[in-house]
């Protein structure tokens, strides 16, 4: 009695092409929730700036990197460093300031006021927020002990990624129906 197994070859050609399919899909999950994360800062940052000019969301830049062998990096940043300011805060208020940080994250902050040129902002601070003014050998200057924490990234990162594992699972699933028709 003999057996004939109909499409084994198919199959086989199938199960080879799994662990490709499984890292597109990776890569296409990491893609979704970058642009999650991306899209929670944007949103945060929008809803608590007062006075700003748009540059700091303007300035999100998001990627994804993918080695082809399953893993998947995703990254969410800027480059303007008010945005760090603004994530973990400065001198002693951004010290003294509630905030969520990453394990492993330790700022170290400034414990002595600064001044800062007037003209090296374009607006009046001391309107705005109360910043005290100096003129220092006819040059006018703003005193600060520094701005409190007012996380934006790291909370878009928590919220962006909570689903993430059933993100994955709808890539997962969907590119295996595909690839294996």
């Amino acid at each position: 009695m003999g057996v004939e197994i109909r499409g084994l070859s198919k199959f086989n050609q199938q199960m080879k092409s799994v662990p490709k399919l499984i890292s597109k899909a990776v890569e296409g999950a990491n893609g979704e929730l970058v642009e999650l994360v991306q899209g929670d800062a944007e949103s945060n940052l929008a809803s608590s700036v007062k006075h700003g000019s748009g540059e700091l969301v303007g300035s999100i830049k998001t990627e994804v990197a993918s080695d082809g062998k399953g893993k998947s990096t995703g990254h969410v940043w800027t480059d303007k460093k008010t945005g760090v300011f603004r994530e973990f805060g400065t001198g002693p208020n951004g010290e003294a300031s509630q905030k969520d940080l990453p394990e492993g994250i330790h700022p170290v902050y400034t414990q002595t006021p600064w001044f800062f040129p007037v003209d090296s902002v374009d607006q009046d601070l001391t309107a705005l927020y109360g910043m005290f003014k100096i003129t220092i050998k006819g040059k006018e200057y703003y005193k600060t002990s520094g701005q409190p924490a007012r996380p934006w990234l790291y909370p878009a990162l928590k919220s962006g990624t909570k689903d993430s594992g059933e993100i994955v699972k709808k890539h997962v699933q969907s590119n295996i129906r595909k690839g294996l028709r």
